[in-house]
C-alpha cells in the first residue's frame, strides 16, 4: 500500500515567481537582426522571403517589412447574457479573499475554482450545476470568516464582508 507523501504543489508561489522572473526578463530584452538573401537559388527547393511557421500559432502576432508597428489582441471573451452578476460575484470573492485572512493553500483552490466559473460564463451556453457547484465551493471558504469561526488574519469587518459575498454568490445565479 503506497503512502501519501503529503506533498502539494504550491501554485501560488510558482506564480509569483513567474512573475518575478518575467519582470527580471522584461530588464534585459534580447533583440536580433535578422536578414534574408533575396537572391539565393536552390533549383526545386523553395526559398522564403520571410517568415515561414509550421504548427499551432493560435494567438500570435508577426510583423515583417515595417519599421514600426503597434499590435494589440483583445483576449477576452464576452460573457453569456444573464451570467454577468455571477461572474462580478466571483471576481469580487476572489479579490476580497486575501484580505479576509484565508490561508494560501485555499486560496489557490478557490481561485481554480473561480476560474472554472469564469470559463464557463463565456461559453455559448454555460451550464449552471458547473457554476452552480463551484459557487457553493466559494461560499464554503467564506462561510468560517462570515460565522467568525475564523479570525485569525481577518480584518475588521471580515464577518460582514463574507456575509455580503456569500449573499451576492447565492442571489447572482
Amino acid at each position: 500500500m503506497a503512502r501519501s507523501s503529503g506533498f502539494k504543489i504550491n501554485r501560488q508561489g510558482i506564480r509569483k515567481m513567474m512573475g518575478e522572473i518575467q519582470r527580471e526578463m522584461d530588464k534585459y530584452p534580447v533583440t536580433a537582426r535578422v536578414q534574408a538573401d533575396p537572391d539565393v537559388s536552390f533549383g526545386d527547393t523553395n526559398v522564403f522571403n520571410g517568415p515561414v511557421i509550421h504548427g499551432d500559432v493560435r494567438g500570435s502576432q508577426l510583423a515583417w517589412g515595417n519599421n514600426s508597428v503597434s499590435q494589440n489582441q483583445d483576449q477576452s471573451n464576452p460573457i453569456a447574457p444573464g451570467f454577468e452578476a455571477i461572474a462580478e460575484a466571483v471576481v469580487d470573492t476572489l479579490r476580497q479573499l486575501p484580505i479576509l485572512g484565508v490561508s494560501d493553500e485555499d486560496l489557490e483552490d478557490a481561485s481554480a475554482v473561480g476560474e472554472e466559473v469564469l470559463n464557463e460564463v463565456v461559453q455559448p451556453e454555460p451550464d449552471r450545476g458547473v457554476i452552480r457547484r463551484a459557487a457553493a465551493a466559494l461560499k464554503g471558504y467564506l462561510a468560517p470568516i462570515a460565522t467568525g469561526a475564523v479570525t485569525a488574519g481577518a480584518v475588521t469587518g471580515g464577518e460582514e464582508t463574507a456575509r455580503v459575498l456569500i449573499e451576492r454568490l447565492s442571489t447572482a445565479l
